[in-house]
Formats: structure tokens, sequence, C-alpha cells
């Protein structure tokens, strides 16, 4: 696998590891809610640039990189749809198919019964996103191997979704002072109100930590 380090959300870097022939990333615990907005844009950015790599299809069983037992299949649930991976029943990590970690960040989208039925019509037999498999369209609305559903890379998901992504990393690195000050301000108003002064020297400490708090959460 190849390792690929992005910035994290809560400071430092994370490394993910990916495998370009089976088109997968292995995310330890919680390493895909980690990632910044801009991180999120650069790995779509080399998922993109290897779309045209050689392909190998997923083992039929799967297992943990950490303790090798076997993956566990799962399922999730995003506004853009329902997206599959494979995890490891002792929290080590999951395994992620690239076109399932698009679908949880909103770059692809499902197709609806609809729209698989006008495609069916044209076309017999597509290959899951997920883990290669042939899917006939005609009889199946699911992938029959991992139960991946059939989605598309549409073009104004992509849109939207890397639009969200630049707003949300451009908001994280330009914060308004003023915005930042009156927060802090009003914060310290409210807990003055039921402040007893025993340690007068303890205010500028207060503030301090008032100032802190607030701008952590307004970056994070």
């Amino acid at each position: 696998m190849t390792r690929f380090d992005l910035p994290k959300r809560n400071f430092g870097a994370l490394t993910l590891d990916l495998c370009f022939p089976c088109q997968g990333i292995w995310f330890d615990s919680f390493e895909s809610e980690q990632i910044t907005p801009g991180g999120i844009i650069d790995l779509f950015k080399l998922i993109h640039a290897h779309r045209d790599d050689q392909r190998q299809p997923h083992e039929s069983s799967l297992h943990c990189p950490r303790c090798n037992d076997k993956l566990a299949a799962g399922l999730d649930v995003v506004r853009s749809g329902r997206f599959t991976y494979h995890r490891c029943l002792q929290n080590h990590g999951r395994f992620t198919a690239f076109a399932q970690f698009m679908i949880e960040k909103g770059f692809v989208r499902q197709l609806a019964p609809a729209e698989i039925k006008a495609l069916a019509a044209r076309i017999g037999t597509v290959h899951c996103t997920g883990c290669g498999s042939p899917i006939d369209i005609r009889t199946e609305s699911s992938c029959s191997h991992c139960a991946s559903p059939i989605s598309i890379l549409d073009p104004d998901a992509v849109e939207k979704a890397l639009a969200s992504y630049q707003n949300k990393d451009s908001q994280s690195k330009h914060r308004d002072p003023e915005l930042l000050a009156d927060a802090i301000l009003a914060n310290e108003k409210q807990r003055s109100r039921s402040y007893i002064p025993e340690q007068p020297e303890s205010i500028a400490g207060d503030l301090l930590l008032a100032g802190l708090g607030i701008a952590f959460k307004a970056l994070f």
C-alpha cells in the first residue's frame, strides 16, 4: 500500500494507507472523520489522478492489516446515500473502496430506481464501484458480492461537494478577529455575573482560557 499524509482536524497530520490496484483506503479508527476539508479535496484529487490505473478485484475474504482477523462487512448512510466498507471487529480500522469513500464525502450520487431502469434498457451489466464485480442491472439494484449500491460520479455532485469543502477549508484558515473578541467578551460578561472576586489575579488567566476555548470551537 502507498502511504499518504493529510492534515488532521485537531492539528498535526494523519497517514492513510492506499492501494491503487484494488482502489481502496485503510482508515485506522475514526481517521475518515478526522481529515480536514482541504485534506478531503487533496484525497479526491489523488483518487481522480489514479482513476485509470489497472484494477484488480478484491479477495473474497479481507483481513485486518493489524491483527489479521477477517473483516466484517458494514453499511452506513449519509446524505448522498448508502456506502459500504469492511471493518475490523477489534476496532483497528476499516477498509473502504475509493468509490464508497466518495459516496461518504458527497462526490458520488446513487442512482434512483427509475434511472437504473432506464440504464438497464441500454446496458445490461455494469461493474461494481465498490469491488469491481459485475452487476446485472436488469435484475439487481446492488452488488451481490459486497452489497454496494449502483452509483455514478455526478458532475453536479462533484461541483457541490468541492465548493462545500473549499468553503469550509477557507473558513478554517480565515477568522474574523473582531468577532472572536466579541465572543470572548460576551462569554466573560456572562461568567462575571456569578464571579466572586476572591482572587483578582485569576481574571487574566480566565480571559485567556476563555479565548482559547472559543478559538478552538471556532476553528474545529
